[in-house]
Parts: structure tokens; sequence; C-alpha cells
């Protein structure tokens, strides 16, 4: 009876030693490391071709606009940066108001002209921000301080306000700027005439 049992108890080490000889806990740690890393960098080589080509919609898009100041004979320095998940390409110059317009309707146009060579060189949908002569960086400081304003009077009269019709960008800004200040903000009506209004609190 005795010899019977550490019989079987031997067996059972042995396995055990056996076991422990084909599947070593180190092992499995380090291959369970390597699984980690190999996803850190399928991460870190999906976040360099995020931002290669962004660089590459920067590229044509600045080709695509040296064509058109050519064109139209104006002088301009382009600039390509990117920031978050979207190109931006600014043009700097002294003689470039042609290209911004009346409250920057042309820089819109042109914008949407650039997206779409991008896009026939590409094939994907650009989201890429057109900026001439500092327009929009000066306009995100003005919108800023226009949605802070607004944020402040709905929050001392309690009355919702609607705002005029404003561009995507635009009303992006305000939204931003009235989160900040704690109240909500929604867009309403149609393109070209959507609007941002804003509520109090409650």
């Amino acid at each position: 009876m005795g010899d019977g049992s550490g019989e079987g108890v031997g067996t059972v080490v042995d396995q055990k030693q056996e076991l422990s000889s084909v599947i070593d806990s180190d092992d499995l740690v380090e291959e369970a490391d390597d699984d980690l890393d190999d996803v850190a960098d399928d991460e870190e080589d999906d976040d360099e071709e995020d931002l290669s080509s962004l660089e590459e919609e920067g590229e044509i898009a600045a080709d695509y606009i040296e064509g058109l100041l050519d064109i139209a004979d104006l002088d301009g320095d382009i600039d390509m940066d990117v920031e978050g998940d979207r190109a931006i390409v600014s043009v700097v110059g002294a003689t470039l108001d042609e290209l911004v317009g009346d409250d920057g309707e042309v820089l819109e146009a042109l914008q949407e002209l650039t997206r779409l060579a991008v896009h026939r060189k590409t094939g994907s949908r650009a989201r890429l921000m057109l900026d001439v002569g500092g327009f929009r960086a000066k306009r995100r400081a003005d919108l800023a301080e226009l949605g802070r304003s607004v944020a402040a009077e709905v929050s001392r009269t309690g009355e919702p306000k609607k705002l005029r019709a404003m561009s995507p960008f635009e009303r992006k800004i305000i939204h931003d700027a009235v989160a900040v200040a704690g109240l909500r903000s929604e867009s309403e009506g149609e393109e070209p005439n959507r609007r941002v209004v804003v509520f109090p609190v409650g």
C-alpha cells in the first residue's frame, strides 16, 4: 500500500518536472512581454504612418498652393506643420488679402480646392487646414474671446443666445470656449446658415 502510494507521488512529481521543463514560467513572462512590445511597436508604427501621411498631405497641398501663387503672380512663403490629426499649411506674405477675401470666404473656398487636390493625389479625404497671412490664427483668438463673452452674458441673463451663421471651423472654436466656461452650446440650422446657440446652465 505504502509502495503503491509512493510510486504514484513519484509519477506526479516526475510529470510536474517534465511539464516545468517544457513550460518555463520565465519564458511565459518573456513571451508576454514580447507580445506587449509587439503591440507597442505596432502602435508606434501606426503613429509614424499617420504622421507620414499627414506630412505627405502637407507637401501635396504646399505644391498646389505654390502653383496657384505662381499663376496669380503673388509672393508668399509656405510653412507646413502637423497639429493633432491634421496637416496645417500656412502662407505668409504682404500681398495676400486677395486669398482671404471678405470674412475669409475666399480662404474657405481655397481650402476646399486644396483638399480636393490632395484627395486626387492620395485617394483619401484630407482634413488639412489652410491659413493665409495668419487670418485663421487671429480669427481663432477673436472667436474664443467672443465665445467667452457670450457665455458670460448667458450666465448673467439666464437666456439662450443665438449667434450669426458660421463655418464649421468657427463654430468649433465657439463650442470649445463655451464648454470651458461651463455652459452648453449646440449648432442648429443647415449649411451655410448653421449657427451656434448658447444655453444657460440647468
